[in-house]
């Protein structure tokens, strides 16, 4: 066993023992906490020897900071995937968006040519590359918008739901009709063949329900990783054998291709087996509960939908996944806008997030702007959004009913 590998495994036990026992163990040491609730490198429970092995392989991988000599950029945004989702969480990273607008401020123009090398900004340089991709100066015609990174904690839930479910739950609230109308991004692979065809036999073309990134416009993890490693860090793999259009005339240090399939795909499995973090006893509070649903928070975050038979993390197949979404799109209006499309995803359209360890997470929304939930809940009610009637009736309920709501919330 390697010393990398020896290391991350010692990690990981010490990390598993400490937190099997601090819920039982007396605090001696008065107001320091020692060791507290920890969402990041906690696999599934209950898996096998093999699947334990492949999470840890996958948790390096994670952690990896690629270099300049391991095919870093030549632009990129980050060094390693933690270094986006820390704790597998969200930030410190964030991504950059920018886009052409009208004189409003708001309203894509139909000529994008000014933007050489797409929407998205990737300013720090790698292999001697003098230029990134960042905003063009002196131009008051160009918005930009920020992304923060969801969370990777759970993920293997969300892929494994059937898609006749989230088709069920899609037709169910077009039945339903009033302001919510949520539908789903049909998307395609767009990634080379998979040689690991467990999970999909996605082919190009085939239209795939999105289920991952900030528009879901992406749905499988497999793909979710190639694209962060090519996209993010200038990584080209086998199902991402392409660099970027970008504006070094030169490749990056390490010839061909990156990284191998295998080493997407490990990466992709690491995120399928992090377990959701631990809920707290307030997640089983009736009333909370009964609250969320009744301000209609669960038509979009819906509490649970049932995996696949066959998915092949055996502990994630025919099961009831309590993700709380529904994973498709969301109109949240106009103050929402980020002037770009993703498939079918407008420009304020946004995938529902699941409510997962929500109490780990700093500020809320896609691109952080709620300091706090209410805040977040509030911001749900703007002009045009399909929550404003979620988010009225959540301030019309009474001091004690909204605490009890948020508490809810705060323990998934």
């Amino acid at each position: 066993m390697s010393a990398q590998r020896v290391q991350t495994f010692s990690s990981f036990l010490c990390t598993f023992l400490l937190l099997s026992c601090s819920s039982e163990a007396p605090d001696k040491l008065g107001k320091l906490k020692l060791v507290g609730d920890d969402p990041s490198d906690l696999p599934l429970s209950g898996l096998t020897l093999d699947w334990t092995d492949r999470f840890l392989d996958g948790d390096a991988l994670f952690e990896r900071p690629f270099s300049d000599a391991l095919g870093l950029g030549p632009v990129y945004i980050r060094q390693s995937c933690n270094s986006c989702h820390a704790g597998d969480a969200r930030g410190p990273g964030a991504v950059r968006k920018m886009v052409l607008v009208d004189s409003d401020g708001r309203t894509p123009v139909v000529d994008q040519s000014a933007l050489n090398y797409g929407h998205t900004v990737r300013p720090q340089l790698a292999a001697g590359a003098q230029l990134g991709i960042t905003v063009p100066e002196n131009r008051e015609d160009v918005l930009v918008t920020k992304r923060e990174p969801p969370a990777v904690y759970g993920r293997g839930y969300l892929e494994a739901v059937l898609d006749s479910e989230i088709m069920r739950v899609e037709a169910e609230q077009a039945e339903r009709g009033g302001l919510v109308s949520g539908r789903i991004n049909w998307v395609q692979y767009y990634s080379q063949p998979n040689p690991d065809t467990r999970y999909h036999s996605a082919r190009s073309g085939v239209p795939l329900i999105g289920r991952f990134g900030l528009k879901a416009r992406i749905a499988t993890l497999d793909e979710f990783a190639a694209d962060a490693f090519q996209g993010d860090m200038g990584i080209t793999s086998e199902l991402r054998p392409t660099e970027l259009p970008n504006p070094s005339s030169d490749d990056d240090e390490l010839p061909g291709i990156d990284i191998d399939a295998e080493t997407v795909n490990v990466v992709a499995d690491y995120m399928r087996l992090l377990r959701i973090p631990r809920r707290t006893d307030d997640a089983r509070d009736q009333r909370g509960a009964k609250l969320f649903a009744a301000t209609g928070c669960a038509e979009c975050h819906v509490p649970a939908l049932r995996t696949r038979d066959d998915y092949p993390v055996e502990r994630l197949a025919a099961i009831d996944a309590p993700i709380y979404t529904v994973m498709w799109l969301h109109d949240m209006g106009p103050e929402f806008s980020d002037g770009l499309r993703d498939f079918d995803a407008g420009a304020s359209e946004w995938r529902t997030p699941p409510l997962l360890g929500l109490r780990y997470l700093q500020r809320y929304l896609h691109d952080g702007r709620a300091e706090t939930l209410e805040q977040a809940i509030e911001l749900h009610g703007a002009e045009g959004s399909e929550a404003a009637e979620a988010a009225e009736r959540y301030f019309a309920l009474s001091a004690s009913e909204r605490a009890a709501l948020i508490r809810f919330v705060s323990a998934l």
